[in-house]
């Protein structure tokens, strides 16, 4: 990987802290290149220099913010049941739905086709099953299989209900409360 040159970072980190400030005051969907382009001040082929499409910039802006959800939720007290567990995923899960462009883009690039494609998105799904699997290690949670498969069921269930919540025909629970059956069934099976 090549290293970049100081110009080119602050260009980059115009373009992003643009990108942001627009998405502050129109959300994700809203945004456009051209108006992060006239708002960084470059030209347009600056911006495709950085990167490839807007789903590349997306990409990086939406794979941070689900880090950022992530960071708080490693540094947060061990969940001592469902509902805990709930309060401490659902900050994370309420952005990933919070405009269903943003759903779009985590899903298209949730998972890496080759090792030089793996971007923020893949990693930070790649995180939440570390992060996961590391918070139910000391849960009082079901015992007779890993944490790492618990916490890979968990994002599974999180999906599905997300996925769910965008269905017109299957929308009618609300999804703490859906995400809450599918891990008490998960996490506490009964008999």
């Amino acid at each position: 990987m090549t290293k970049m040159q100081p110009r080119t970072l602050k260009t980059r980190a115009r373009l992003l802290e643009a990108a942001q400030q627009i998405i502050a005051e129109v959300g994700y969907e809203g945004l456009r290149t051209q108006e992060v382009v006239k708002r960084a001040g470059v030209a347009k082929g600056t911006f495709f220099a950085h990167f490839h499409d807007k789903d590349a910039l997306m990409e990086i802006l939406i794979g941070a913010e689900m880090d950022a959800f992530l960071d708080r939720a490693e540094n947060a007290p061990t969940p001592d049941s469902v509902d805990a567990l709930l309060d401490l995923i659902m900050p994370l899960l309420d952005f990933m739905r919070c405009e269903r462009y943003v759903f779009d883009v985590i899903l298209r690039h949730s998972g890496a086709a080759a090792k030089d494609n793996i971007g923020p998105i893949a990693l930070a799904f790649a995180r939440q099953d570390e992060v996961f699997s590391k918070i139910l290690e000391n849960a009082p949670f079901r015992k007779d299989i890993s944490a790492g498969l618990l916490g890979e069921g968990i994002q599974a269930f999180a999906i599905q209900a997300l996925a769910l919540d965008f269905c017109t025909i299957n929308n009618e629970m609300p999804l703490p409360e859906r995400l809450s059956v599918y891990l008490d069934a998960w996490l506490l099976p009964k008999g």
